[in-house]
């Protein structure tokens, strides 16, 4: 049988009494303070909500939810690269955005203090220029590697055309050779 004392623990271990004991005992009470647990506290500010920043976040999540939904019933498109451009523009706008106006209108930004979150939307706003950047170079890039191919083919189709003997029945050939 158990003593009063040993009630506490299970069998072979020290119960809670005994550790608390004193010096006799291998187990000492801890020294360090136990601190509560820390809850984050989360609470809609409908202050923000209503203020013209609040508005325009609101705003923006809605058009960009409309665009990319408008943008997602094009069932064909023959060049599908505009279309594809948009559509990532305006789901990552949503998104991003989204997550802006949860963090404002939660006043989740107060507890992440070492962040400057009014300049993070001056980064986001950056990136978007780099990705208008890139969108234009390629697309300078495409048009120019166009023009490459169609001399190219031209150069073939004048090429092609001398060695049949079917210059003089083109003038419009001759007169870019002069």
């Amino acid at each position: 049988m158990r003593n009063p004392e040993e009630a506490d623990g299970f069998e072979g271990e020290a119960s809670s009494r005994s550790m608390m004991s004193g010096a006799s005992s291998p187990y000492q009470p801890t020294t360090e303070p136990v601190l509560p647990a820390h809850r984050l506290h989360v609470r809609c500010d409908t202050e923000y909500l209503r203020s013209t920043l609040g508005l325009l976040k609101v705003l923006e999540v809605l058009l960009a939810l409309i665009a990319f939904i408008c943008i997602e019933t094009v069932k064909e498109c023959l060049p599908c690269g505009g279309l594809y451009f948009f559509e990532f523009v305006s789901c990552t706008a949503f998104v991003v955005t989204g997550v802006l106006l949860l963090l404002f209108s939660l006043n989740l930004h107060t507890k992440v203090p070492q962040i400057n979150w009014n300049l993070t939307v001056f980064g986001f706003l950056a990136t978007g220029a780099y990705m208008v950047n890139s969108y234009v170079a390629v697309k300078i890039w495409r048009l120019t590697d166009r023009r490459q191919v169609t001399s190219q083919s031209s150069e073939y189709t004048r090429a092609r055309s001398e060695s049949r003997g079917e210059v003089e029945s083109q003038p419009e050939i001759q007169r870019l050779e002069e």
